[in-house]
């Protein structure tokens, strides 16, 4: 055995990963079930959750297998759940009234987990037209077919009421409008809805990984939304829609998909004094089923290590469609 000191290598970073107590006791970033939210779906007229096939293990829920899924998310300690309805094609039109009818299914949902849960999971519903328009866009269109930003916010001001009426906590405004939040935020002042919160979905890419998502809600769209979402090969636009969404009001921020967004997320959450969240969308879970499926992957591993890579880029909450399954593991 040598006996010279301070020789190569002086510094042992290994010393800290030695056992499994040790890396525990040292790592920096720890998942919580706190942190995480649960989309679901909710779909009308059906008497048996739909299988999702481009995402094994999610289903468009009844009203009745909602309510209960709501409820394991909770047992579980997750911290809130964002509803998505999916109305019958029939009721889909242009203007995309379901979404603004009292009675239409994403509000009928809102009600039925809030009397579920009352307080005790945070109800969050997204609020956006494109489940609901016969064209599949989040927007009204106007005479050459482009989505009209300012007739879009009438609605949005509309679809912001009716789901807080339902009893929604969070309104979540996906549809990149300009001036959304702002709108959405007098709509609630004014219709004395001072304590429903926003959820501003400030930096949404249009990401090739939305696919699954447009099964899961039945969409009918035609095109692309390139004009309204972001360019994933911009970074200083999403510091202006930030700047933008907090002068509007935005009680939180979201980015949107997470792990092709790391770095936007990172420097959303560096600059921010508000509550960040990421959203892990239907694409990044449907990678890892199949891939998993295949075996070319440890599933649960790869879970756990994406979940942990959002939070540590600075996500404070996390949308994920294996919140409650994470939660309890956790």
């Amino acid at each position: 055995m040598s006996t010279t000191y301070g020789t190569f290598p002086g510094s042992r970073p290994r010393r800290l990963r030695t056992t499994p107590a040790m890396r525990r006791m040292v790592a920096e970033t720890r998942l919580h079930p706190a942190d995480l939210i649960l989309p679901a779906f909710v779909r009308e007229g059906i008497g048996a959750p739909v299988p999702i096939a481009a995402m094994p293990g999610v289903v468009q829920h009844t009203r009745d297998t909602l309510r209960k899924a709501a409820v394991e998310a909770l047992e579980a300690g997750v911290s809130g759940i964002m509803l998505f309805g999916v109305p019958e094609e029939a009721k889909k039109d242009a203007a995309g009234t379901a979404g603004t009818d009292p009675d239409g299914i994403l509000q009928v949902a809102i009600r039925d987990v809030r009397a579920e849960v009352g307080d005790d999971l945070v109800i969050m519903s997204d609020l956006c037209l494109d489940e609901f328009t016969d064209h599949g866009h989040c927007g009204v269109l106007d005479a050459s077919g482009r989505v009209d930003n300012d007739a879009t916010l009438e609605r949005y001001a509309e679809m912001a009421q009716v789901q807080a009426d339902a009893g929604a906590h969070v309104v979540g405004p996906s549809g990149m409008m300009d001036g959304q939040v702002g709108v959405i935020r007098d709509a609630l002042d004014q219709t004395g809805h001072e304590d429903v919160a926003v959820l501003a979905y400030t930096a949404k890419y249009a990401s090739a990984f939305y696919g699954p998502f447009r099964e899961a809600v039945g969409s009918s769209l035609q095109g692309d939304r390139k004009t309204y979402q972001q360019d994933p090969a911009n970074s200083r636009e999403s510091a202006r829609e930030l700047a933008l969404d907090l002068a509007e009001g935005a009680d939180m921020v979201m980015v949107k998909p997470a792990m092709p967004c790391l770095d936007i997320l990172a420097k959303v959450a560096d600059a921010v004094d508000v509550p960040v969240a990421a959203y892990q969308i239907s694409g990044e879970y449907a990678m890892i089923e199949a891939a998993a499926a295949n075996g070319w992957i440890e599933r649960d591993r790869a879970i756990m290590e994406t979940l942990t890579g959002i939070k540590r880029a600075g996500a404070q909450m996390i949308l994920t469609y294996w919140a409650t399954e994470v939660a309890r593991q956790l």
